[in-house]
């Protein structure tokens, strides 16, 4: 937490504290030079004994701390503060490779995969907006980050799948979004790193992060490692999920959610894919998936059936994104002022008349 005053010039009036407590003393000792006899001395120590040093002063002292809360007041003292999150963005980066086709898990990963974001999206109810970005030999934001859970159901439910893997460019592509979306982001740029981000401190997050899945390696695109770099640049945390059996031979079956029109820009998926062979397929590259979460402050999750996937996307932690919010104090400065000021007048008042 990083505290600063907005006008520091009014802090010098601060000064002005030794000053009254130097005109308080001469006043006493004024008072002391006055002889005022008295016909026993026994009055005089019943008088004394009757008015405390506490008594005598703490009036005065409270005057002193009110007004110096007010001078800290008119300096607007502002706190940055890190506080839970509700309005981070979250990029679910699905792969929709042939690969995800495979009935390993029942009734294939594609739709496991499905489920269980369907799920996740069901469950997030804090206002933060997730958005869904589809990669195959490229990525494509299907569905902006929004909060609105029929859009986001429906982005997912109409996932097909593509040819190809390419990680790099779906991490590429969730950090333009949030870029887009987050204007204290830097922006990212697909060739080469931008440089770190100038609103965070070092070691410091943006409230926003990337989940990805998928159930291969990268075979297309920009390099993960690389892409995972300038998500580090940019604040970004990744996590990452390997999903799918090790050293899988099952068959693959994607004849029901093949796409008959090629997106603009987009993979071409005109192709059915019933079948196939399954020792074209490359296996699951768990080492990249977990240096990209480790390098970027994420954590990596392996899930080999539905109910794993299940469990991996309630464990990822949402309720960690953090944000830096401003928070001025002069308020409670002034409200503790007030509060002093009133307790200092009414004990003068009970006590010196």
């Amino acid at each position: 937490m990083s505290v600063y005053t907005a006008w520091p010039v009014f802090l010098y009036l601060l000064c002005l504290i030794p000053l009254i407590v130097a005109a308080y003393v001469w006043s006493l000792r004024r008072r002391r030079r006055s002889v005022i006899r008295y016909s026993s001395l026994s009055l005089v120590k019943e008088a004394a004994s009757h008015r405390s040093w506490l008594r005598r002063h703490l009036p005065f002292i409270l005057f002193l701390l009110a007004l110096s809360s007010l001078v800290i007041a008119l300096s607007r003292p502002t706190a940055e503060i890190v506080v839970p999150s509700n309005r981070a963005t979250i990029i679910l980066a699905m792969d929709v490779s042939r690969s995800m086709c495979t009935v390993d898990i029942p009734p294939n990963r594609l739709e496991a995969a499905k489920a269980a974001a369907l799920s996740f999206v069901e469950s997030e109810t804090s206002g933060r907006k997730i958005g869904v970005v589809a990669f195959a030999g490229t990525a494509e934001l299907i569905q902006p980050p929004t909060d609105n859970h029929f859009l986001l159901e429906n982005a997912i439910m109409n996932l097909t799948t593509a040819h190809s893997t390419a990680i790099g460019s779906a991490i590429i592509r969730s950090l333009e979004t949030i870029a887009e979306f987050d204007n204290q982001i830097v922006a990212i740029g697909s060739e080469e790193i931008t440089g770190s981000n100038p609103v965070l401190a070092p070691g410091e997050f943006a409230p926003h992060m990337i989940v990805l899945l998928t159930d291969g390696s990268s075979n297309d695109g920009p390099n993960p490692l690389g892409a995972a770099q300038q998500a580090l640049e940019g604040g970004i945390r990744i996590y990452t999920i390997g999903f799918g059996t090790v050293n899988n031979q099952s068959p693959m079956n994607c004849s029901e959610h093949v796409n008959e029109e090629k997106l603009e820009g987009g993979p071409d998926v005109s192709s059915p894919i019933g079948g196939g062979d399954p020792g074209s397929r490359r296996e699951l590259d768990e080492v990249t998936l977990r240096q990209v979460a480790e390098a970027t402050g994420g954590a990596y999750y392996a899930a080999s059936s539905a109910g794993e996937l299940q469990d991996v996307f309630r464990a990822i932690p949402v309720d960690l994104i953090l944000q830096r919010e401003t928070v001025e104090g002069s308020v409670y400065f002034n409200a503790f002022a007030i509060l002093t000021m009133m307790v200092a007048l009414t004990l003068s008042s009970l006590w010196h008349t």
